[in-house]
């Protein structure tokens, strides 16, 4: 090899190379791989192990982690935070730890968010076979458990030779760095050939900086676009992850304010305008508010910006039912932009709001419409006051009402991380944002136990503001291991612990489907052998407790305000647990404003079912192909 060369293993310069690897937007550079989170076992302990430990924490931070699906969840919390413009990586040994990635590396690749995952794999050599926890595959001697990772990664490579980390090292970066394809990244590590030696060549380790390039629109493309939004009655913005990936939330608000469309967002989008924008009409589809969902069943022409249309927003394609409703779709990636058989618009959302906002100078909607607007938007809020305020401070909260106490103490600063359960729902419903970053709600993938880890990552993304995971008591019990690392590092995360005895949101489905909440409460089994009797003596409080967290306990309205106020002001891990009142008609959200497709049982004897179904076929009737 000529020029100059480092003998390193490969272990080694994958850790010097990834530190010195920066993306740059804006005229600002930024750490790509900020740090690595590992649980080290014999399939990374000498190689990746070794490195970091040679490497040092300057040149490349570590965290000790507890699970390996939370470690993802907390690099993926942490680049959501940061924008897309840093991540983390995630070691492991092989087997199990290696499979422990699969779900958080699904959650990555559905969110668009980059994270780098660093998996030990068995020997390239083969010197003994199998090897402790290899997955012998008979009619394939290349295969390990690894390869599970490859359908959930944006780019998956297996480094079986020392030399061959240079293109995969080079392919991965500029996958996570790319807008369009980024999400999880996989490089498999033999564990042989971590250790092994090789002379690399210099310019490997050279500091690389990777733009993220903001795409501008089609001319031809923007024309049409505004064309059609400038004739339309009755337009309606939908607003995605993508507006917030592309930081084009003042490019959204100039678009909004001097042209009078109304906007709704997806989970993902909510916060792009904080919730007393004057055309923020908040959450849309199955989850969303009246105002919107109203909006949208009369709307004659919808811009989605950086929106993936999924089942909730769309309501499974029964909310746009306009018989001559018209899409426009401004998106990164030709795969959603062609969507709801939409006029294309591909590329960044910045690039092409601003664009937008251009050619629609001058332009308004009819004043009938804005008043229109104005009024579903103040009807609402009236339905939040209502599900916020409680008959009493000495009552026990409703899930609204702690949100409502939780409202009432935060400012643009704090972050609300949340994932699974009814809590998506009423918070896409009812939460009042009041940053750009302030709702982190994770509902590309809905996983349970994502908000604690997650919680920690964005901490760190963002140091000295107030993060809270709110969590139900099933998700909880999935995964609060990354307590302990809150604690080890004295992340003041504070996590909201409501309990309601079991899946409550599965167990509110489950009654609408005709399933009668069977097996979603946490409780012992009753007489007839279901889950019915008496709840489980489970105390969550002092589970937080046992590892590590300072933990407060509220069972009234009133000792909710004060705990919560106590956990904001922490500087060290703290937790509200809080047992919560079943909701009513007036104290509990507002009920679903669409409708969501999930399958009835065609034919049963129970009445519920019968009863559910025919509920089933009256709706289904309303779905459509937008064409």
């Amino acid at each position: 090899m000529t020029g100059a060369t480092r003998r390193l293993t490969t272990a080694q310069a994958l850790i010097a190379f990834l530190a010195r690897q920066y993306t740059a937007c804006d005229g600002v550079n930024h750490r790509l791989i900020a740090a690595t989170w590992g649980i080290f076992g014999h399939g990374n302990v000498a190689g990746i192990g070794q490195a970091l430990l040679e490497t040092g924490p300057e040149a490349m931070p570590f965290h000790q982690g507890r699970n390996e699906q939370a470690m993802v969840h907390a690099a993926v919390g942490y680049a959501r935070q940061s924008g897309r413009l840093s991540a983390h990586a995630v070691t492991t040994s092989i087997g199990p730890g290696a499979t422990n990635l699969v779900t958080g590396a699904a959650l990555a690749t559905v969110n668009h968010l980059p994270v780098l995952l660093l998996p030990g794999d068995t020997f390239a050599t083969r010197p003994a076979d199998p090897v402790l926890q290899q997955l012998e595959v008979p009619y394939a001697g290349d295969v390990s458990v690894n390869d599970c990772l490859r359908p959930v990664s944006r780019y998956f490579d297996r480094v079986a030779r020392p030399e061959a980390l240079i293109p995969a090292a080079l392919n991965a970066m500029g996958v996570l760095a790319d807008p369009a394809n980024t999400g999880a990244v996989t490089l498999a590590l033999p564990q042989d050939v971590q250790a092994e030696a090789y002379d690399w060549p210099e310019e490997f380790f050279r500091e690389r900086v990777w733009p993220v390039r903001s795409t501008a629109v089609d001319a031809c493309e923007l024309s049409l676009a505004a064309r059609e939004l400038a004739a339309a009655r009755r337009p309606l913005i939908v607003v995605g992850g993508g507006v917030r990936h592309a930081r084009a939330q003042g490019e959204l608000d100039a678009l909004a304010r001097s042209t009078g469309i109304p906007v709704a967002s997806t989970q993902a989008g909510k916060g792009a305008l904080d919730h007393d924008h004057p055309q923020d009409v908040g959450g849309i589809g199955h989850t969303g508010t009246a105002a919107a969902d109203e909006l949208a069943r009369t709307a004659d022409v919808v811009l989605g910006v950086g929106t993936r249309w999924t089942d909730f927003t769309t309501a499974s394609a029964t909310l746009f039912a306009g018989p001559d409703v018209r899409f426009v779709n401004l998106n990164i990636r030709p795969a959603d932009a062609h969507k709801m058989g939409g006029r294309q618009l591909v590329g960044d959302a910045r690039a092409g709001l601003a664009a937008l906002h251009e050619a629609l100078k001058g332009h308004r909607v009819p004043a009938e419409y804005e008043a229109e607007c104005a009024r579903l938007k103040g009807a609402w809020e009236r339905r939040v006051d209502a599900a916020y305020t409680p008959a009493s401070d000495a009552a026990r909260p409703t899930q609204a009402q702690v949100l409502g106490a939780l409202d009432t103490l935060v400012t643009g600063d704090d972050i609300l991380i949340n994932a699974a359960g009814s809590l998506p729902g009423d918070l896409h419903q009812l939460w009042r944002t009041r940053s750009r970053d302030q709702y982190h709600v994770e509902y590309g993938y809905s996983c349970m136990g994502y908000e604690i880890p997650a919680a920690v990552g964005v901490a760190l993304a963002a140091p000295g503001r107030p993060v809270w995971a709110l969590v139900g008591d099933g998700t909880y019990l999935m995964n609060p291991t990354e307590i302990v690392t809150a604690v080890q590092e004295n992340i003041p995360i504070k996590v909201v612990i409501l309990q309601n005895h079991g899946y409550a949101s599965i167990g509110g489905l489950s009654d609408a489907v005709g399933g009668e909440r069977f097996g979603t409460a946490y409780r012992y089994r009753g007489s007839a052998g279901a889950y019915d009797g008496a709840p489980l003596p489970v105390d969550l409080a002092a589970n937080a407790a046992s590892l590590g967290m300072r933990v407060r306990r509220a069972e009234t309205v009133r000792d909710l305000r004060e705990a919560l106020a106590w956990a904001r002001s922490a500087d060290v891990p703290t937790c509200v647990y809080v047992e919560t009142e079943t909701p009513d008609t007036v104290s509990g959200p507002p009920p679903s404003q669409a409708w969501w497709d999930v399958p009835v049982a065609e034919t049963a004897t129970r009445r519920s079912a019968v009863t559910a179904r025919e509920e089933y076929e009256r709706h289904v009737t309303a779905r459509r192909r937008h064409l």
